[in-house]
């Protein structure tokens, strides 16, 4: 089993920054990589970002390309999203998933998942 705890949401006005962060434990090291995903009130939850832990290749959403960087540290079986020039229409949930394998896009290839942070963007 794989146990993963988000933390860092919040609310900020729009065009402002928030940093997430998700730590890893347990069979962690079975993972291929770590994703970030959202959900609004009423909508489905959507891709964000994906980071491979071996190679660090990166994956990210068009609606959050540019704005938000994911990143990994290997040795705190950690990785964060840093999100920039947030928009009213970013607030969700955010989850952390841990993925075996599949197309990093999709919510079913991912078999591990976090709580949840919230993240509320003000106009």
């Amino acid at each position: 089993q794989v146990q993963l705890v988000e933390s860092g949401g919040g609310l900020v006005q729009a065009g402002g920054s928030l940093r997430l962060s998700c730590a890893a434990s347990g069979r962690a090291s079975g993972l291929y990589g770590m994703g970030w995903f959202r959900q609004a009130p009423g909508k489905e939850r959507e891709f964000v970002a994906h980071i491979a832990w071996s190679s660090g290749s990166r994956g990210y959403a068009d609606s959050v390309n540019g704005r938000f960087t994911i990143s990994r540290d290997n040795s705190k079986n950690t990785v964060n999203l840093q999100m920039n020039s947030l928009k009213p229409e970013d607030t969700a949930v955010y989850y952390c998933g841990g993925r075996i394998s599949g197309d990093y896009r999709r919510v079913e290839n991912y078999p591990y998942w976090g709580q949840g942070t919230q993240v509320t963007v003000s106009s």
